[in-house]
């Protein structure tokens, strides 16, 4: 269906709609009224409690909670982790919808690469990797399981996410033209996860100044088919697609992995992935677990500040109402660098700098559970990742998949939406209604699943005004993560790689501690 089609079609009644009245849910997740009181971060008076502590770290997601490991590796167990939301993990929390554990964002953390020993070295420390006959092998349990993914189009489903069914001679041709410039790119230049670990070459310097589109355009690279692929890859890692990141982002995301490979030309099985029914929130518990005391949840960091003997770090606490100043002699400051900014008192250039390249996508992630199984369009067998080529959404997971069931039952489908394409994104995401933001999805599932509406008993949704960084052109000048320090102030966040993924925000969390 083309997307014009698509758009009028969402307009139509959806199919069983008489019984969506029944459907329970609401918005779940990150609360936007403590973001928000950073708009009032220099109107707040001296605060009347004192804290004092060696380290503050302000944040704790992914960057957060690596520091706070890194420093209890030190031997340093002085600090205190100050978190926004209620719980820890930024994008990689998790929520449970009729008992089912299930994804609130991060869902699936792919196998490290050598580039990354921090990430592998938690892993191994997590169990989750062993050495066996002295090669690395990885805990079968928590690998996803297959099949992995399947894409509906064409009216059925296909194994894999690259349109293969009845595309013609000129497609397969376009497919193997950019596997072959892909490889010629990683063979050309480095390509590395976390990015921070390699400096870009005049080629891929090149490649960052353009989109993808461009760079897509300038091979004669058309196809329909490519270019929805393509497009969805980007708005799958990065939040917005083709016409909006860099060609060097579109290239990485294939360079630094697994190449661009073709089904049935000699490629390799996509690449393996952990996941578990909760996401990536598994992770985070266990990173969280050793922290205790020493996470202070609800507070909003709006002021951190070099002062003579120290930091000063002042957080309003959502549970007293009251404002506390923390005292340290450093900080971390592991917030989204447009917070970074905002709190940071005398922001150094290169904060300020990197705060006005970087552009956010708005995300909406709905979990939706159906009291039993779906009925299923002939094809490839249902998936742990599930995709309807053409449509606004990046399909859904399945909560249940990594269950050893033998007979499919009720289940969480966590379906995700990236709108880092749209004008008014983040006001379309905080602004309309729930049930407005139900039946779209639904309706817009039903092609794949007309029974869908009829088996949904709950619709939860979480919304991320500022969900990630989206790599956009010119965004090669960020500073290294070397030189991300300001008196007694380190910083990370994946948003200084440009792009928001678990390694980069592990890595540079790691190495701020």
């Amino acid at each position: 269906m083309k997307r014009r089609q698509f758009i009028a079609a969402s307009t139509l009644a959806l199919p069983g709609c008489e019984r969506t009245q029944d459907i329970q849910g609401g918005f779940v997740g990150a609360n936007h009224e403590r973001g928000h009181l950073l708009r009032e971060a220099r109107s707040w008076s001296t605060p009347p409690l004192l804290r004092k502590t060696g380290v503050v770290i302000a944040g704790g997601g992914i960057a957060g909670l690596a520091a706070a490991r890194a420093l209890r590796q030190q031997g340093i167990d002085d600090f205190a982790l100050l978190e926004l939301e209620d719980t820890v993990g930024g994008n990689s929390r998790a929520g449970s919808v009729s008992g089912i554990a299930c994804p609130l964002a991060a869902h699936y953390l792919p196998l490290p690469s050598d580039a990354a020993p921090e990430v592998q070295e938690l892993l191994e420390e997590l169990g989750l990797r062993h050495r066996v006959s002295g090669r690395w092998q990885y805990d079968e349990r928590h690998l996803c399981h297959s099949p992995q993914e399947r894409l509906f189009f064409k009216g059925s489903w296909q194994d894999g996410l690259l349109p293969m069914q009845d595309v013609g001679a000129d497609t397969l041709a376009q497919y193997q033209k950019l596997s072959a410039l892909v490889e010629q790119l990683r063979q050309r230049s480095r390509w590395t996860i976390p990015s921070f670990r390699q400096s870009l070459d005049a080629t891929q310097l090149a490649l960052a100044r353009i989109t993808f589109d461009m760079y897509l355009d300038q091979q004669g690279l058309s196809d329909p088919h490519l270019r929805w692929y393509l497009d969805y890859c980007c708005r799958d890692d990065y939040g917005a697609g083709t016409a909006s990141v860099s060609a060097w982002a579109g290239i990485h995301y294939f360079a630094a992995r697994h190449g661009f490979n073709v089904p049935g030309a000699q490629s390799q099985e996509r690449e393996a992935v952990l996941t578990w029914p909760e996401g990536n929130a598994w992770l985070v518990r266990r990173m969280a677990r050793p922290l205790a005391e020493r996470i202070h949840s609800g507070q909003v960091v709006l002021r951190v500040a070099n002062v003579k003997h120290g930091v000063e770090v002042d957080a309003f606490n959502t549970v007293t109402q009251k404002l506390e100043r923390w005292q340290a002699r450093r900080a971390i400051v592991a917030l989204p660098v447009l917070a970074a900014a905002r709190v940071t008192e005398n922001p150094p250039d290169f904060l300020r700098h990197t705060a006005n390249l970087i552009r956010y996508a708005p995300w909406l992630v709905a979990n939706i559970h159906i009291r039993e199984a779906l009925f299923d369009r002939p094809g490839a067998a249902p998936s742990w990742d599930n995709v309807l080529y053409g449509t606004p959404g990046l399909g859904y997971v399945d909560a249940m998949h990594q269950s050893l069931q033998s007979v499919p039952g009720a289940t969480v489908l966590t379906y995700y939406r990236a709108l880092g394409d749209l004008p008014q994104g983040r006001p379309l995401l905080l602004t309309q209604s729930w049930s407005a933001w139900r039946d779209q999805i639904l309706n817009e599932l039903s092609a794949a699943h007309p029974d869908l509406a009829g088996k949904t008993t709950r619709v939860d949704i979480s919304r991320y005004g500022h969900a990630m960084a989206v790599p956009v052109p010119h965004q090669t000048d960020r500073p290294r993560a070397r030189t991300l320090s300001s008196g007694r102030l380190n910083f990370a966040h994946s948003d200084w790689a440009g792009y928001s993924v678990f390694e980069e925000a592990f890595t540079l969390g790691h190495h701020a501690a």
